[in-house]
């Protein structure tokens, strides 16, 4: 065990003004560093829908949620619960509603 103290001693120690050693693990405090930097909160909006159109050649298709708003999917963003190329519209379905340059889309879409 001494091998170890040793080692943080000399990778993250401190003496104090009363000269006490302070021993700080270099892993720890990095966490600590990386998550009090990381406080933003994302936001993210689940509802229900049904797929309304699929077009299999492009990858891509529509859903048409319970809110009254069509949503862009693409295969990518379905989840394993849900095969695309067995997808023939009619479908009822959960996703997420995430942001993207060409406007809102759905992502992570799952049989409901």
């Amino acid at each position: 065990m001494t091998p170890i103290i040793e080692h943080l001693c000399y990778r993250g120690s401190t003496v104090t003004s009363s000269g006490a050693l302070r021993v700080v693990d270099p892993l720890f405090e990095r966490a600590v560093r990386f998550a009090s930097a990381v406080r933003k909160v994302l936001e993210v909006h689940v509802t229900t829908g049904t797929i309304k159109k699929v077009v299999a050649d492009r990858g891509f298709g529509f859903i048409a949620a319970e809110d009254g708003k069509e949503y862009f999917f693409h295969r990518g963003g379905l989840d394993s619960s849900l095969d695309f190329d067995r997808l023939m519209g009619g479908e009822k379905v959960n996703f997420e509603i995430e942001q993207s340059p060409k406007g809102p889309r759905a992502n992570r879409v799952s049989a409901a």
